[in-house]
């Protein structure tokens, strides 16, 4: 918590101190731009001023560039996390669905349906009729042991939970180690 604190402070002081420095060069353009000159400085002093102001705004360009170096990683991370938990979801899929002994038509149908389309949908997807994909959503019930699809869906969402209370899918730290391993770094 205290790096956090002192981050933000550095942050908000290299933002200040750009803000600062930018007012600088701008006043001072603005002040040439309309004749209007302020009592004169030494040069030595204004030089130090410049100095301090591209100093801010190098600073600020570092800081620019390492938010968006982190913003990257996090990115990069968020989407390895993705796609682990896309692939322990796709494996559950596989799972439940032989267990229950699903035909390769009621897996395509349960599929469409947990992904959300509607009969009419699935029926035009797969080119058959939707009293066919009615009687295969039946059946894929009735082999599920659940009364619609909602309460189909909410089996995967139930085992998901389950896995990851019981540790089989990792959690974020985990899944960082375990793709650098599978990287080989």
């Amino acid at each position: 918590m205290k790096s956090r604190y002192r981050r933000t402070a550095v942050v908000g002081a290299i933002l200040l101190l750009q803000a600062v420095c930018a007012l600088f060069f701008v006043s001072d353009i603005l002040l040439s731009v309309f004749g209007l000159y302020p009592a004169p400085i030494s040069w030595q002093s204004r030089e130090i001023l410049e100095i301090g102001a591209a100093l801010g705004l190098v600073l600020g360009l570092g800081l620019g560039a390492f938010a968006l170096a982190s913003a990257l990683r996090d990115g990069a991370r968020t989407r390895d996390r993705l796609r682990l938990a896309t692939s322990a979801f796709e494996d559950l899929l596989e799972q439940r669905f032989a267990d229950w002994g699903l035909t390769a038509a009621e897996r395509e149908v349960a599929l469409f349906a947990i992904k959300g389309l509607s009969i009419s949908e699935i029926a035009a997807l797969r080119e058959t009729s939707e009293g066919t994909v009615k009687a295969q959503s039946a059946a894929i019930y009735r082999k599920a042991g659940v009364n619609g699809r909602g309460a189909l869906l909410s089996l995967f969402v139930e085992d998901m939970m389950d896995q990851r209370a019981e540790g089989q899918v990792p959690e974020p730290p985990q899944i960082t180690q375990a793709l650098k391993r599978s990287a080989g770094g």
